[in-house]
């Protein structure tokens, strides 16, 4: 049996161990978005029937088992913060003109931008009214600074994009904000309200840090490869102006003259399809991709010695066997 196999068994008995809680997180979330307006019924209804592996809800439940319950006020802070999740999402695809996600027609590519909008707007504040059910202050507090983070994450990638900045701090400060945000706040929320002493909660917000930044890195991986199931064609990224840690590392390691020839494109941008296809294969020569898997290894032999000392678990395993899952999917 092959790791990947391995890992992808280990995550569906992890959804299936946690399924009465998913289930409960679920009927919260479908609920809350519940309205008398036909439109929009459809809409949230027809978004909501595909929902992928859900890492995010069950990081919320891991949570909280690892030292607690899972309580009403933990099904309220984890639907809250995957229905903002979901809100940053619908916004991204219209930003990014994105036609697919999940392999299905996006909001904005069926009903067109104003819609899709206004859905995005309705998740974001319905959220909010799902944070407010759960009673605690700090959950509320996760939101809004959550909001923030994520906002904040896709100006910078913007302004990456813009100033042409091509060196890794700018990256991985990127995507801390637009994407290990969301695996922090998920944790920590998990933790608070699953009543874990307070000498863990920290460790437990870098171990997700950690988790998340290595879901973005592999996420931009696959920008590399043709792949339909992600719903993306190969050199997106690049075709958007994004530069992602395996080109980042490819300039680094190649010679001066080959990196600088490369640079000279991205700088000049609106990359035509023979250029982007030389950017691609320029990563893949010269060991962007392998440094790239390289930098998720080591990110995670550090989040094992920060759950090390954690008591055992199953929760602990499970967080283990999320993070092997991360590194290793195809989509």
């Amino acid at each position: 049996m092959t790791n990947f196999v391995r890992v992808m068994t280990s995550i569906s008995q992890i959804q299936k161990q946690l399924e009465p809680e998913l289930q409960a997180m679920n009927r919260i979330i479908n609920g809350s978005l519940l309205t008398d307006n036909e439109m929009m019924n459809r809409i949230v209804t027809h978004y909501l029937e595909v929902k992928g592996k859900q890492i995010r809800p069950l990081l919320v439940i891991l949570s909280a088992k690892m030292f607690g319950t899972v309580t009403e006020e933990v099904l309220c802070a984890g639907a809250a913060l995957e229905i903002l999740h979901n809100a940053s999402l619908i916004h991204d695809d219209i930003v990014d003109e994105t036609g697919l996600r999940r392999g299905r027609a996006t909001i904005n590519a069926t009903m067109g931008n104003h819609v899709a909008v206004l859905v995005g707007d309705y998740f974001v504040s319905n959220s909010l009214s799902v944070g407010i059910r759960s009673r605690n202050l700090s959950v509320i507090t996760a939101l809004s600074n959550l909001g923030r983070e994520l906002s904040l994450g896709e100006i910078d990638q913007i302004t990456n994009v813009r100033e042409r900045r091509l060196d890794t701090a700018s990256y991985f400060n990127t995507i801390r904000q637009k994407t290990a945000s969301l695996f922090m706040s998920c944790v920590r929320m998990g933790l608070e309200t699953g009543g874990a002493p307070q000498e863990y909660i920290e460790p437990m917000v870098r171990y997700a840090e950690l988790l998340g930044l290595c879901f973005q890195i592999k996420d931009d991986i696959f920008d590399y490869y043709p792949n339909p199931q992600i719903g993306k064609p190969t050199g997106n990224d690049l075709r958007e102006g994004k530069v992602s840690l395996p080109l980042l590392y490819a300039l680094a390691q190649a010679p001066e003259a080959e990196s600088a020839s490369m640079k000279a494109l991205l700088e000049r941008g609106s990359l035509t399809t023979a250029e982007i296809d030389t950017l691609v294969d320029f990563a893949k020569s010269h060991g962007g991709i392998e440094a790239a898997y390289d930098c998720m290894r080591d990110m995670q032999k550090e989040a094992d010695a920060v759950i090390a000392p954690m008591p055992a678990s199953d929760s602990k395993d499970a967080f283990r066997a999320i993070f092997d899952y991360i590194i290793a999917r195809d989509r």
